[in-house]
Order: C-alpha cells, then sequence, then structure tokens
C-alpha cells in the first residue's frame, strides 16, 4: 500500500514538474528570430478587435484574434527596424470601419516615409459587391495587384436602416419612450417607418463626410483629379483590367507572380514573416522611457466589471474596470500621462459618469488624459471622453451623440396573441413604471421626462466644461445628433485627428517629454493569463467555484441562437435595457 502511494505521488510530482515546464514556455515564449532581410507579411481581411477583455471567456475564445495595436505597433516598428526591407498585405473585403481603416492606413504611410515598399494584393475588391474601405486601405500602398478575375467595387457608400415598427405592431409590441433631442435617432428603428428629417440630415452629413475623406485619400495616392472623381465612382465596379486601364491598380497578377515580383524586389535572401510574429521576435516599440499608462474603454458603457459575451461576439466597458484602471494609473508614481483609447456607442449614464469623474480627478492628480477614438465614441462613449485634457479622432470617427434616451416595451398585445396572461399587485404610485405590461401613468410620464431633463442638463454641462465652449453652442450642436471625427473637430468636440500615433505625441507634450525621446507605454489593469482570469474572477460569494461555473454558463450560452431572436423584440436575456440610455444609433453602411 505504501508503494501505491509513493508511486502515486511521483507521479503526481512529475506531472506537476512538466505542467510548470509548460508554463514556463508558455510564459517565457520561444521568440525565434528576425531575419536579417525581411519582408513583414499582413492579412487585412480579418476585423481587429481593439482589446481582448480579462476574462475567461474572451481569453478562450479570442486567443487567434489580433488586436489594431497589434498591427499598428508592428508596423511602426518594423519601420524603424533595419532588418525590415518592404511589407505585403492581403486586402479584400476588410472587414473593419472607417476609423480602423484609416489609422491602418496611417500607420503604412509612415512605414513608407522610411523609404520602403509596400505592396498591396487582392483577389478581389468586393467581387460583384461594394469594395469601397478596401480599396480606400489599399491606396496607402504604392504598388496595386488584383487578381485577374477579380474587380474593384468602387461604387460609393450606402447607409441603410430596417425600421421594425410595422413588425412589432404585428407581433402585438409597441415602443414608448422619448429621448432629447430630434436627433436622438437610435429608437427610431422601434417608432418609425423610415428615417425622420433630422434622421436623415446627419445620416446624409456622415456620408458625405466619409466620401470626402475617401475621395482625398485615393486621388491624392492615385493622383486621381479630384473633380474626376465622382464620374470614377459612377462608372463602377472596375472588373478586372478595367481596373488598370482606369489607373485604380497597377496590374493584375495571381497570387504566385506577386509574391515572386515582391521577393524579386526585396532581394537574395529575403524572408516572408506574419505582422504578429514580427511584434513577437522584435518586441513593441515604446518599451522604454518615461511611463505612458494605457487604459481601453472598449464597447456598451455598463456598470460592473468590464467582459465579453460569447452570445452576441461583443465586449463592454465596465465601469469598475475602466474607473478602476484610470484610478490606479493615476495613484502610480511611475506613470507620466494616460492614453485612454476609446470605442464605444455608449450605455449607462450613470456607469459613464463613473469613469468621467476618474478621468477629472486623474487630470487633478496632475496626469493628462488623451483620449484617442476608434471606429466611435458616441453619446456614452463621448461622455467618458469629454473631460480629457485632449480628445483625438480619425477623420471618420463617429463621436458625439451628446443626448439621451429611453422608454419601454408594451408587450400586453403580444401576450394577448399567444394566449398568456399576467396580473399583479403592487404598492407604490409609480411601481408600474418599469414593467412592460402597463404603459406609463401621466404621473410615471412626468417623472420619465423629468429624468430626461436631468440628464441632458448634466450632459451638455459637461461637455461645455470639458470643452471649454459656451454653454450656447454646445445646445446648438448637441441634440443628440452625431458627427464625423472631421465635422466634430471643426465643432470644437475634437482637439486633433489621428490615432495612436497622434495621441502619443499629445501624452509626451502634455508632460514636458520631447518628441524624439521614446516612452513606454503600460497597459491598466496589467493583463492577465487566461489561468490567472479564471482564479480571479471570483463569483457573488467569493468562491473560485461560482468563477469556474459562469465561465462554463458563458461558453455554454454560445449555443443559444434564440437569445439574438429574444433581444430583437426587446425581451433582453440581461436587465440592462433601462442602462441603455447613452446610447447611439448603429451606423449600418456598405462601403
Amino acid at each position: 500500500m505504501s508503494k501505491a502511494i509513493v508511486r502515486f505521488l511521483a507521479i503526481l510530482g512529475a506531472l506537476w514538474l512538466i505542467g510548470m515546464v509548460i508554463v514556463l514556455v508558455a510564459v517565457i515564449g520561444v521568440k525565434g528570430r528576425v531575419p536579417s532581410k525581411t519582408v513583414l507579411e499582413a492579412n487585412f481581411e480579418q476585423p481587429f478587435m481593439e482589446d481582448v477583455p480579462d476574462t475567461p471567456s474572451a481569453q478562450l475564445m479570442l486567443t487567434e484574434k489580433q488586436t489594431l495595436r497589434d498591427v499598428v505597433d508592428a508596423i511602426d516598428r518594423g519601420a524603424s527596424d533595419d532588418r525590415v526591407v518592404g511589407m505585403i498585405a492581403r486586402i479584400g473585403a476588410a472587414p473593419m470601419g472607417m476609423a480602423q481603416t484609416q489609422e491602418i492606413r496611417d500607420a503604412v504611410q509612415r512605414f513608407r516615409a522610411h523609404k520602403k515598399f509596400a505592396v498591396a494584393y487582392s483577389e478581389t475588391f468586393g467581387e460583384f459587391g461594394p469594395g469601397n474601405g478596401a480599396y480606400y486601405l489599399a491606396t496607402a500602398f504604392d504598388h496595386i495587384y488584383l487578381q485577374p478575375s477579380g474587380d474593384v467595387g468602387l461604387t460609393g457608400i450606402i447607409m441603410e436602416s430596417p425600421f421594425v415598427k410595422g413588425t412589432l405592431s404585428k407581433l402585438g409590441v409597441t415602443f414608448h419612450g422619448d429621448h432629447r433631442y430630434e436627433y436622438k435617432n437610435a429608437l427610431n428603428v422601434f417608432t418609425e417607418t423610415k428615417f425622420t428629417g433630422p434622421h436623415k440630415e446627419a445620416m446624409t452629413a456622415i456620408m458625405t463626410s466619409w466620401f470626402n475623406q475617401m475621395k482625398d485619400g485615393i486621388c491624392q495616392a492615385r493622383q486621381i483629379a479630384p473633380e474626376k472623381f465622382q464620374a470614377l465612382v459612377d462608372a463602377g465596379p472596375y472588373l478586372g483590367k478595367e481596373a488598370v486601364a482606369a489607373k485604380l491598380v497597377d496590374a493584375v497578377a495571381y497570387r504566385d507572380e506577386v509574391y515572386g515580383d515582391v521577393k524579386s524586389k526585396a532581394g537574395d535572401g529575403a524572408e516572408l514573416l506574419y505582422l504578429d510574429k514580427y511584434l513577437h521576435r522584435a518586441g513593441r516599440p515604446h518599451e522604454s522611457g518615461k511611463t505612458v499608462a494605457l487604459v481601453f474603454g472598449v464597447g456598451g458603457v455598463t456598470r460592473g466589471k468590464s467582459d465579453y459575451d460569447p452570445v452576441q461576439g461583443s465586449q463592454n466597458m465596465g465601469s469598475e474596470t475602466v474607473a478602476g484602471a484610470i484610478r490606479t494609473a493615476a495613484e502610480d508614481r511611475d506613470v507620466k500621462a494616460i492614453l485612454f483609447r476609446v470605442d464605444s456607442p455608449g450605455g449607462s449614464y450613470v456607469a459613464s459618469d463613473t469613469i468621467w469623474r476618474e478621468v477629472v480627478r486623474a487630470r487633478q492628480a496632475g496626469k493628462p488624459v488623451i483620449v484617442s477614438m476608434g471606429n466611435l465614441a458616441g453619446s456614452g462613449g463621448y461622455f467618458v471622453a469629454m473631460a480629457a485634457d485632449k480628445i483625438v479622432a480619425e477623420p471618420g470617427t463617429i463621436t458625439a451623440s451628446i443626448g439621451v434616451l429611453g422608454g419601454k416595451m408594451l408587450t400586453s398585445g403580444l401576450w394577448d396573441k399567444v394566449g398568456l396572461s399576467w396580473d399583479e399587485v403592487h404598492q407604490g404610485e409609480n411601481a408600474t413604471m418599469f414593467t412592460g405590461t402597463h404603459d406609463y401613468t401621466p404621473a410615471e410620464w412626468g417623472r420619465f421626462q423629468a429624468w430626461l431633463d436631468r440628464v441632458y442638463v448634466d450632459f451638455t454641462g459637461k461637455v461645455a466644461d470639458g470643452r471649454k465652449l459656451p454653454k450656447e453652442k454646445v445646445l446648438e450642436i448637441a441634440k443628440g445628433r452625431i458627427w464625423s471625427g472631421q465635422d466634430a473637430k471643426n465643432l470644437g468636440l475634437v482637439d486633433e485627428l489621428g490615432g495612436y500615433d497622434t495621441a502619443l505625441k499629445l501624452a509626451k507634450k502634455a508632460v514636458g517629454i520631447p518628441e524624439a525621446d521614446d516612452v513606454k507605454i503600460v497597459v491598466f489593469p496589467r493583463p492577465k493569463t487566461f489561468l490567472q482570469s479564471v482564479i480571479e474572477r471570483r463569483g457573488p460569494d467569493n468562491s473560485d467555484k461560482e468563477a469556474v461555473g459562469q465561465t462554463l454558463a458563458k461558453i455554454l450560452q454560445v449555443v443559444q441562437p434564440v437569445a439574438r431572436q429574444l433581444d430583437a423584440v426587446g425581451v433582453k436575456g440581461k436587465d440592462r435595457d433601462q442602462d441603455d440610455v447613452l446610447r447611439m444609433t448603429a451606423v449600418p453602411s456598405s462601403e
């Protein structure tokens, strides 16, 4: 018996040792080498996340996802690396927003400024579909190849939106709510059958701004007279050699031919290296010098911790996580400034206010806060940013939407159709205010209107204070309206146009660091491994068992697509619908 116990313990010891070796290898990593003559290889036919949350479900399901920061850092690192001679990128149906497209485009142009070649290759820009955004990205490269069977879907921009008022009516569901003010149009999908005048005006302005930005970039890159661009677009899409004749691409060629040309251009001994592998081996830029904290605020703004929803494939900006990260960075003596990256459609007013307060406190503590905006920073996403020292956005960033909305789905008609009856008892004059089986009473509607007014006054007042704008001007440009980053800068809602690079320069300037000096960027909160995230993700009773149970529950939710259908008719799995009051409308478009 004793020998069996000894053998059992020996096996456990061996397994533990093997496990430790595996962990050490995973932690330390085998970096490999960067060839003396390297051509960076990129795939821009995939979406890039802003950040991967430190939650078990996110780390389990998003391990292969690249972040936008990874891409930009790899390109910038390669630009200053003598071992890197050029870059080739596959581009096609790039599923990224306008601002992300512009950020990568800017990085490619910085790369080329170091006298290094950059080649774009596409099987097709749209394949008989819109390919405007992908082609716009490709024009940052000095040479564009198109597969002979491919197309260039340069056809212009369309923005369209579904309206479900009629659908809800057939189901016996109506929406009752209100907004501040006429441009706050996220509720229109429930209450209208087409664009209202203000809704159409705002969407047209965004579309026009985007179109002009693409026109300027494409015309400059391809040496096309701006006055001829509209006619060029109107004649699209372009099929194969038509694109060459129109000087939209440089040549038609298959992948093997393109790579042959690239290797010839790079010279003997050149080797290809994917961006992510290169970054892992070469190391990020900005790893030495004075410390600048980087905090991510990504997804809908909610109270609690930041998380990833495997059902919707989306993440949220949890006020507890983000406010805590800003607070910790502000208290860290080594941190000189805070770079706050925001990509959010908004959400909870209270959660947004919690994060706003920590931005204010960080500045009071002498830590400048510079906001860098991603694809969108609307409503609550703008709320968390408006107190910063400086706000940076790409020209195509959708921002502002300074307003508030709310309401509820009235579902009694639906229950009548399916034979489901409800009854209730209540105590309190306004106890029925938040149920979908009762409409608002006059008293409840009065309280609801007072609440909308309170939020709007607070929001616009804080914009005026934070942006140093007259309150009258804020009231004129607010009203729930979305603006492009370009227009927002002209209105004083944004300070500079650009991405990470521009924001970092402003952060250095704010604390007196010479522009030529490097800085060390440190992410707050500090990233965790998958194992750490499981262990530290405790449940309500602080038990690890509860944490693991929550993780498994989230994974199981992936096989529950019915949740999407319920969400479409206003029946949510989580009781957060009342929190999404500083949320902007989605801006669906075919670029």
